[in-house]
């Protein structure tokens, strides 16, 4: 597979999504700098995390207007896998890729520290390898990771099987205390109506290797790939 990992001036997770998506799972992946204008022969594109033009204005806010983000708009218009993560997420909701918006913790102090999520969902390219159950242990390190959307577009979600993972605590139950940054609903991660593009503030390239902690954030990156190997194999039918 061909993955394209975005690279906007100070992203600070897209070496770690290289190095997941070529050394840990043995696929081809090419850095693209924010001022290019095509994505060339990508099948899946992610939007790493850090702090993309140093969050000026607000997260993301900056970074949607790259020349490179008209060209992730076309690939995900035409059905492309997306999936955006931490500062991505920000980025995509920003874009208009994904409804809703990121702001400030609740606590309004930054965040960083690990967390379980709850799949909600294994019907999505992101989520489809989680084993029924399992809660995933991966980090967050955000100071403007809460979730916030009206009350009919969070209506909307849950009720299309669009949020694809919650806070959760230990045992799975998304408590007050399991929510990290205040999102509404426990929400840690949605996807869009034709649920290609998704987003969640959770790091999974840092927990895809047992030496890290957890490999849990793997299965992310395994549903994605799955994913894109059953196309191929319907289209070679």
């Amino acid at each position: 597979m061909n993955f394209v990992v975005l690279q906007f001036p100070a992203s600070n997770c897209d070496q770690d999504a290289v190095h997941v998506l070529r050394n840990v799972l043995g696929h081809s992946v090419r850095l693209l700098w924010h001022k290019e204008t095509s994505l060339g022969s990508a099948d899946a594109v992610i939007v790493p995390g850090g702090f993309s033009y140093g969050d000026y204005l607000r997260t993301g806010a900056i970074a949607r207007f790259s020349p490179v983000m008209q060209a992730v708009q076309t690939f995900a218009a035409n059905g492309g896998p997306v999936l955006g993560i931490c500062n991505g997420f920000q980025i995509l909701c920003e874009a208009g890729l994904l409804p809703g918006a990121l702001i400030r913790n609740r606590s309004l102090q930054f965040r960083c520290e690990h967390v379980f999520i709850k799949t909600a969902t294994t019907d999505s390219p992101f989520s489809n390898r989680v084993p029924a159950g399992k809660l995933l242990r991966v980090p967050i390190a955000h100071g403007e990771g809460c979730y916030f959307a009206d009350p009919e577009t969070i209506a909307k979600l849950k009720a299309d099987g669009r949020v694809l993972w919650y806070y959760v605590n230990a045992e799975g139950e998304p408590t007050d205390a399991a929510n990290p940054n205040g999102s509404l609903e426990n929400i840690a991660g949605i996807c869009n109506e034709r649920r290609n593009v998704a987003g969640l503030m959770p790091h999974p390239e840092r927990a895809s290797e047992s030496l890290l902690g957890s490999a849990d954030g793997r299965l992310i990156f395994e549903s994605l790939i799955h994913s894109l190997e059953s196309k191929q194999l319907a289209k070679a039918a």
